[in-house]
């Protein structure tokens, strides 16, 4: 399933490439960048082939326009699932649950950068990413209820709580009420708040792209996969873990870059 990530060309949202950097732009700005089924479906094959494709080192997630994601269109998707059975509505809601193992699974860190509306499916993409930047004018709302639904969507009962902790997210589970910056900065939720928040992801997916990428895969899995254990557990899963990374290439390259003072330089090997 590897994929040439230097001439890869999607149809429903912008790809850029380079230095080990990918960065998907919701490109629809004057709805602010809603999803439709289409662009739900090759997010969701995206994120599968990038567990196959180690070019890729980083991947920042953005929307165009001033705003990250104004979730599901209300034309395309809402319209259109209020006629579907409960087949076709099964269908749907382990489609875009899929997206978010997609996300989850595969081996890159992903960086969201948030900015304007984040609403709906648009804040679950960012929950589902690791690391949430934000510009002072972000405004991210889980508002499934104010459209009938429930908070139960695309795993927001099971991560939200893991990130802003279980009453926060009961809250904004159940009002749909805007989460402010400031409020998602101090729950953890954003790890900072930045004027250039595209810029400021870019840096930060450059960074890490150039860091130990087999070290940070293994991070990724050992933070969900011990979700779900006991410390005694943990303990044992990241000695495996790191034993592991004690076996690759990159590490013994650290250890000589620094026994001879020059900065590190990994392949991912």
């Amino acid at each position: 399933m590897s994929f040439d990530a230097a001439t890869f060309q999607p149809e429903h949202f912008r790809w850029d490439f380079a230095d080990g950097v990918a960065t998907i732009t919701l490109d629809r700005p004057e709805r602010k960048n809603p999803l439709t089924f289409e662009s739900y479906e090759e997010l969701r094959a995206t994120f599968h082939r990038l567990d196959h494709d180690r070019h890729v080192k980083a991947v920042v997630i953005q929307g165009a326009g001033g705003n990250f994601c104004s979730g599901g269109d209300v034309h395309e998707i809402i319209g259109p699932l209020t006629k579907m059975d409960c087949d076709g509505l099964l269908r749907f809601t382990r489609m875009t649950g899929d997206l978010v193992r997609a996300m989850r699974a595969c081996p890159q860190p992903i960086i969201a950068a948030v900015e304007g509306v984040c609403a709906g499916a648009g804040a679950i993409l960012a929950m589902a990413s690791d690391i949430r930047l934000a510009k002072p004018d972000a405004r991210t709302a889980f508002l499934f209820s104010r459209v009938g639904l429930s908070g139960a969507d695309m795993g927001a009962c099971a991560i939200l709580p893991r990130i802003i902790g279980h009453g926060r997210a009961a809250e904004l589970l159940f009002t749909g009420r805007d989460m402010t910056s400031d409020e998602g900065v101090a729950w953890g939720f954003f790890s900072r708040l930045v004027d250039d928040v595209q810029g400021e992801a870019l840096a930060l997916a450059r960074q890490l792209a150039a860091g130990p990428s087999i070290a940070h895969a293994v991070t990724k899995r050992q933070l969900d996969a011990e979700w779900n254990v006991t410390i005694d557990q943990a303990l044992e899963l990241e000695a495996r873990a790191q034993a592991h990374c004690m076996e690759t290439r990159d590490f013994k390259r650290a250890f000589e870059a620094f026994a001879n003072k020059r900065t590190p330089e990994f392949q991912g090997d």
